[in-house]
């Protein structure tokens, strides 16, 4: 996927060259072959023209213009920088789950990213394509965009509508829980988690220790990734996000990476330290974790990321089914009301 994307860019960057070269020849007094400051002064001053001239005849379609611009320009930045990433990774000979924090979270991030750029920038290479990427801002730009491709507003918009559908797949599964809690054996691990989950259905955000302690009932059957009926893996897979039409056991394959991940992800924060983050990071990681920041303040986000970590630090690798449950448990009545 990485190297599709970059064959894509880079082709996209020779169209965007060779555009600027035929864009000199039509500018009296440039020399095609001229690299001079005075010559790009002239591209840039010709370039402004053109944008007051959209915005001001044509301001929605100025929007889009602009807007898409400046998505092609962040995703080559996520390019260039996920190349000196993995440059690292190759001359280091270290994983990217031994990255540091920003630099996991960024390839992670442009993981997900790829799903939709590939097939945008697909369909922005041939030419004359310009209009049908247009056309696709227009009717479906939530389903076949992404962050770097949406205004401020859409951006708002849509993570409301995400927090919404999220917040619906959590409670379902809260139910699942609920639903095979009749199948754990032992009364003990039974009689724990059924409390845990009225404490939740009742509004009251639980501990890390009340959490820690039903943990045993996630390490097992019927509650382990590997037991869990086919509805129950959809309802964790939409919260992270995974494609969740896939067959289930590649669903479960997705969830087990995606708690890995994650799961570095929290120590590699862990080593980096809370203090070190911006309000943004803050409400990204928040985000990634299931937490939706927007109704949510700078030290309420801190707050529920000192607590997340707090559990994470506590789990072992083969505690995946407890982590994806716990974004629900922990997420699902907060703030606390």
């Amino acid at each position: 996927m990485f190297r599709l994307c970059m064959k894509a860019v880079f082709v996209h960057e020779q169209l965007a060259v060779k555009n600027c070269y035929k864009l000199r020849l039509y500018i009296p007094g440039c020399s095609c072959f001229s690299t001079s400051q005075a010559r790009l002064g002239v591209l840039r001053r010709v370039n402004d023209k053109y944008e007051r001239f959209l915005e001001q005849r044509f301001p929605r379609f100025y929007v889009l213009y602009h807007t898409l611009m400046k998505g092609f320009k962040l995703l080559f930045e996520d390019v260039k920088e996920v190349r000196r990433i993995k440059s690292s990774m190759r001359s280091n000979s270290i994983h990217y789950r031994e990255l540091p924090y920003r630099d996991m979270e960024r390839l992670l991030l442009f993981r997900r990213d790829m799903i939709k750029a590939i097939p945008l920038i697909v369909i922005s290479l041939p030419p004359f394509a310009i209009g049908v990427v247009f056309t696709l801002m227009c009717l479906f730009p939530r389903q076949l965009l992404f962050r770097h491709f949406w205004t401020p507003q859409q951006q708002r918009k849509y993570q409301m509508i995400a927090h919404v559908k999220r917040s619906k797949h959590q409670a379902e599964v809260l139910n699942n829980i609920l639903l095979t809690i009749p199948r754990i054996s032992e009364w003990p691990r039974r009689t724990l988690l059924l409390n845990l989950c009225s404490k939740v259905q009742s509004g009251v955000h639980p501990s890390v220790s009340e959490i820690c302690a039903v943990r045993e009932a996630f390490s097992g059957p019927p509650l382990e990734l590997q037991t869990l009926k086919a509805s129950h893996l959809r309802s964790l897979g939409s919260q992270i996000p995974v494609i969740v039409w896939l067959p289930s056991f590649l669903v479960r394959r997705r969830l087990t990476t995606k708690a890995l991940d994650l799961l570095y992800l929290d120590r590699a924060l862990g080593t980096l330290g809370l203090d070190q983050l911006s309000d943004e990071e803050m409400k990204r990681a928040c985000d990634l974790r299931g937490l939706s920041p927007s109704r949510l303040t700078s030290s309420q986000c801190r707050e529920w990321l000192q607590q997340w970590l707090q559990f994470s630090a506590q789990l072992k690798d083969s505690e995946s089914s407890l982590l994806l449950h716990s974004m629900t448990i922990l997420t699902l009545v907060y703030p606390p009301k």
